[in-house]
């Protein structure tokens, strides 16, 4: 009688979500153990480190996940504006000596005992939130400059302005373009976005150049062979890592790029070790399962009961969405190298604990959905 009254609870959720959700991350798990042992051995005399502590991250996230499947999502309308007050602090918290952790010159972390956790993971979530109230509560004002597009920007900018001081341009686009899009779905006016986007482009183009490691990425990026051996040396690793798979692949654990010639082999390219180890069918594979996961995603949001749950659907399905054809985009060569983690897959705890908790609140939205079976 409990199985039964359970297996009838879980059906009350997007299974298609759920089981994308949970094989993403499992396989995760197993593709940083492969990805890392090496490397692991070396340095921590340990071949399991990254194993271990990426399945602590994976259980801790299904427990979040679980949380937030049971919490109504409505209840976060209450909760947005704290939640998005809290995010902002903790993004400041990283910049205090003794409480941030940096590493190779972004300050980007929270010191706890034993894991470094991310505000700008969490800022995602939270600025979709704050989004998703703002939205339903303005309703038709979205339309108008002053009070539906001009407020979103000035918030956009502190956000943005936190994360370029962090040295985190990746998030900090990533957080820009969810935000534009959300605002375009709501009803903004075309011209407001389109007028940003010209006054953005200059910005953008200042922020790069005046960091040299940037510089040196949209060098490697445009010819990543004039450099072979030092900034144009990760993107060529990861091509011959795709290379070297071909179309089946060396074999789970066989692949030769992550003994130390691919750089961040476990965590922002994880995705080339994959393609060397179960070559372009295990990538398809994977690229197949992440747009299943984006279209369910919204088709809760068109399904959604309220706007709130709309708005909040909406937005994480774009996060998801963005930040997995990024990382793909970036080990294929397509866009310059940033530091996105590729989700459910790539090694770290806050990316996943948090990937995890938004899918928690999405499958929720998923259970009050109008029309559904």
């Amino acid at each position: 009688m409990k199985l039964g009254v359970n297996v009838k609870e879980i059906e009350r959720y997007d299974l298609v979500i759920l089981l994308m959700a949970v094989a993403l991350t499992c396989f995760g798990v197993v593709m940083v153990y492969s990805a890392s042992s090496v490397m692991a051995t070396k340095k921590f005399h340990d071949g399991f480190y990254f194993l271990k502590r990426q399945g602590i991250y994976a259980l801790m996230g299904f427990g979040v996940m679980t949380l937030a499947m049971r919490f109504d999502y409505r209840k976060w309308r209450e909760y947005a504006v704290p939640i998005l007050l809290g995010c902002l602090a903790l993004l400041v918290l990283v910049f205090i000596p003794g409480i941030g952790g940096a590493a190779k010159g972004a300050s980007r972390w929270i010191r706890l005992p034993g894991f470094n956790f991310q505000p700008s993971e969490l800022a995602k979530i939270a600025l979709i939130m704050y989004m998703a109230y703002s939205l339903d509560k303005k309703q038709e004002k979205v339309k108008f400059f002053s009070t539906g597009f001009a407020p979103y920007m000035v918030l956009l900018a502190l956000l943005l302005g936190i994360l370029l001081k962090q040295h985190d341009l990746g998030a900090a686009l990533t957080m820009g373009i969810v935000a534009i899009i959300m605002l375009f779905v709501a009803g903004t006016r075309p011209r407001y976005i389109l007028g940003m986007g010209v006054l953005a482009v200059p910005f953008i183009c200042y922020v790069v150049m005046t960091e040299s490691y940037r510089m040196r990425r949209i060098k490697a990026f445009l010819n990543p062979w004039e450099d072979p051996t030092d900034t144009g040396f990760q993107i060529i690793q990861s091509w011959l890592a795709f290379g070297n798979g071909g179309i089946i692949g060396q074999g789970l654990g066989e692949g030769k790029q992550k003994m130390f010639y691919l750089p961040e082999a476990h965590t922002d390219f994880i995705l080339s070790v994959t393609a060397e180890e179960l070559g372009l069918i295990g990538v398809i594979v994977i690229a197949a399962m992440f747009l299943m996961l984006v279209l369910r995603s919204v088709r809760v949001a068109l399904m959604a009961e309220d706007t709130f749950g709309r708005f909040l659907a909406f937005g994480i399905a774009t996060l998801l969405g963005i930040q997995a054809f990024v990382n793909m985009a970036v080990v294929t060569g397509l866009l310059p190298t940033k530091g996105l983690a590729l989700p459910f897959i790539s090694y770290g705890g806050s990316s996943l604990i948090v990937t995890l908790f938004a899918v928690g609140v999405l499958l929720n939205v998923s259970t009050r959905m109008k029309g559904a079976p």
